[in-house]
C-alpha cells in the first residue's frame, strides 16, 4: 500500500453501513471497485469473505452481459510493445483534486441491457452453471448466488445469498486500474462523460475477493501485485487498459510491469 487515497475514504465505511440499514438492504449493490460501498436497491456492492457459503442452484438469464470491449494483449511481446509506447511521466504526489464522484456516483448500465455493471460482471466472471439469478425490474440477471474463482488470490469464492450483507461484501467489483490512479495518469483532464465511461468499462472491472481488493486500494503495480501466478495476465490487462484509454505510466510502474511480464510463459 502507498499513501495514495482510496476511491472511498475508509472513514466513510461506518456511514455506508448506516445507509445500508436505512435502505433496508434490498439488493446486492454497488462498489467503487477500489473501496467498498454498501448495497443499494439494484446497484452493486463490495464485500468480506464468507467461508461457510456453498454454491447455489443455477439459473440462466435470457440476455447475457456484453463481453469486455477492451481486449487483453494476446502475448507478452505485444504487451511490452504497448508498454513502450505509453507516455512516461513522473508520479505526482498524492491524488490532488480526485473525488470518486468525478467518475460518476454509481454503476451505469452502459450496454443498455437493463442490468447494472455489478450484475453484469458477477454473471460474466462466475463459474459456468453455478449462478442463481432473478428478474429485478428491467434486469433479468440480478445475481443472487454462485461460485467465483478469484484471480488475485486463486481462491474459490462460494456464496448462497448475495442479498445477505456479509456475503455481498465478500465479493467486490474491482477497477483493475483504480480510479484514483487513472485520475493522476490522465483522467483529471477528461470530461465527466469520459470518466464515467471509464469507470463502467466492463474490461476495467473484475469480480474479486473483497478483503484482497480492499488491500489493493488505489495501488499501482509498483505498490500492489496479485499472486505470482496471475502477474503476467495482470500486467497485460493493466497495459491494455492504459493503452486504450491513453493513460500515462510512471517509471516505478513501468519497472514493476516489466518484471511481471517476465513471468509470462
Amino acid at each position: 500500500m502507498t499513501t495514495r487515497s482510496y476511491d472511498v475514504p475508509r472513514g466513510l465505511v461506518g456511514l455506508c453501513l448506516l445507509a445500508i440499514l436505512l435502505a433496508a438492504c434490498d439488493t446486492g449493490s454497488a462498489a467503487t471497485g477500489d473501496s467498498p460501498q454498501p448495497p443499494r436497491p439494484h446497484r452493486s456492492s463490495q464485500a468480506t469473505r464468507h467461508p461457510g457459503s456453498t454454491p447455489a442452484a443455477a439459473a440462466s438469464p435470457t440476455r447475457p452481459p456484453t463481453r469486455p470491449p477492451t481486449e487483453v494483449p494476446a502475448s507478452a511481446a505485444r504487451a511490452r510493445t504497448q508498454l513502450g509506447r505509453l507516455a512516461v511521466r513522473p508520479r505526482p504526489r498524492g491524488t490532488r483534486g480526485y473525488v470518486r464522484d468525478a467518475f460518476g456516483s454509481d454503476w451505469v448500465d452502459t450496454d443498455h441491457n437493463g442490468c447494472n455493471q455489478r450484475d453484469d460482471v458477477l454473471l460474466r466472471d462466475s463459474v459456468g452453471g453455478t449462478t442463481k439469478v432473478a428478474q429485478q425490474g428491467a434486469c433479468d440477471h440480478d445475481v443472487l448466488a454462485g461460485t467465483w474463482h478469484d484471480p488475485y488470490t486463486g481462491r474459490t469464492l462460494r456464496f448462497t445469498d448475495l442479498k445477505e450483507l456479509s456475503q455481498a461484501m465478500a465479493i467486490q467489483i474491482d477497477h483493475v486500474v483504480p480510479l484514483a490512479e487513472a485520475w493522476v495518469s490522465g483522467a483529471a483532464g477528461w470530461s465527466h462523460g469520459r470518466r464515467e465511461a471509464f469507470a463502467n468499462d466492463l474490461h476495467e472491472l473484475l469480480a474479486v475477493d473483497g478483503p484482497t481488493n480492499m488491500s489493493k486500494g488505489d495501488g499501482d503495480p509498483a505498490a500492489w501485485r496479485p499472486r505470482k501466478g496471475y502477474q503476467c495476465t495482470y500486467a497485460q490487462h493493466w497495459i491494455a487498459i492504459k493503452t486504450v484509454w491513453h493513460l500515462a505510466v510512471d517509471p516505478s510502474e513501468v519497472a514493476a510491469l516489466r518484471q511481471m511480464l517476465g513471468y509470462c510463459p
